[in-house]
């Protein structure tokens, strides 16, 4: 496989790591990451890391040596349209999927770069927000992992229940005049970390994981993107809405989400874990969207419990 770029100094990752490309089905360049297990080896198998739109492989440095260090190897990719993956449209800044199954190509893709790379079974699923979404999906169609953990997972979007039926027709319709390439209302090509003030953000209470953030964008803006486009939210709230109809898997699953979330929809949240058989759904208090880039008691304890729940379920 060939050589992908990182960025490791922007990264705080553990020493080790392997970024490759690999061409998803439809020929779609996608970069992935690999990192072993830490000083204790490979005892705990694999997590897969399903990132969050916009984000990228290095983001997850922080969470990649708690992972690691807890003796898990982890495999991470950067989706379509996003980090240092192809690009769908010509504005580079623009998140965009042509449709959201295609995400699932990218998530055999993953997994065939998991198989080639000898990453070690057991495989576990973490899911962040809109990888919560796909990976709810590739539960669904059998993803092959003993448990699945979720943060803040985007199992809907956080619109006024009155504006909804608006926001659909809006983007069905942008979609029927070919102008589904626009920015979704309210947003634009700017990252939202370089664009938005520290206080009240919407993603952390925490200034040194914030500028964090900010200075991996400044760096290498190549990682940078903007706001949803008004194609991929038409696709995005089609999805959502067809993944709460369907049964919760069995697959066991720990969920969390912080009470001060403000971009999903924590009611979908809720409601899909109310009819999860083997689901268990924590709250911490205050925290906002990004739990693994929150406080550090926020995000030592959401990890310290998703590697209890990979643990329980490894047998």
């Amino acid at each position: 496989m060939e050589p992908a770029p990182f960025f490791a100094d922007i990264a705080e990752a553990p020493a080790g790591g392997r970024t490759v490309w690999a061409t998803a089905a439809d020929g779609v360049r996608l970069r992935i990451g690999y990192w072993r297990g830490g000083e204790t080896g490979e005892r705990n198998g694999t997590v897969l890391i399903f990132p969050g739109r916009s984000e990228y492989i290095e983001k997850y440095g922080p969470a990649l040596t708690r992972l690691t260090g807890a003796g898990h190897a982890c495999l991470i990719i950067d989706w379509r349209g996003q980090g240092l993956s192809d690009r769908i449209l010509a504005d580079p800044m623009s998140g965009h999927v042509h449709e959201f199954v295609d995400y699932q190509t990218d998530v055999a893709a993953l997994l065939q770069t998991a198989s080639a790379l000898g990453a070690p079974e057991p495989r576990f699923l973490l899911g962040h927000s809109m990888g919560g979404c796909i990976g709810l999906r590739a539960l669904h169609s059998g993803l092959p992992v003993r448990a699945a953990a979720f943060s803040a997972p985007m199992w809907g979007i956080r619109i006024h229940p009155l504006l909804r039926p608006t926001a659909l027709a809006l983007t069905t319709a942008a979609r029927s005049v070919r102008q589904g390439h626009r920015y979704a209302p309210g947003t634009s090509a700017a990252t939202y970390v370089l664009e938005a003030a520290f206080e009240d953000n919407f993603l952390t209470r925490d200034r040194a994981m914030w500028d964090f953030m900010r200075t991996q964008t400044q760096r290498h803006p190549e990682l940078g993107l903007g706001g949803p486009s008004l194609h991929w939210l038409n696709e995005a709230l089609a999805e959502t809405r067809r993944l709460r109809t369907m049964p919760a898997p069995a697959t066991p699953c720990y969920t969390a989400f912080g009470t001060r979330e403000r971009i999903v929809d924590t009611l979908a949240i809720d409601a899909v874990m109310a009819g999860w058989p083997n689901g268990r759904l924590d709250l911490f208090a205050g925290a906002e969207h990004e739990i693994m880039m929150e406080l550090p008691e926020v995000r030592d304890r959401f990890l310290t419990r998703v590697c209890e729940a990979f643990a329980g379920a490894a047998g």
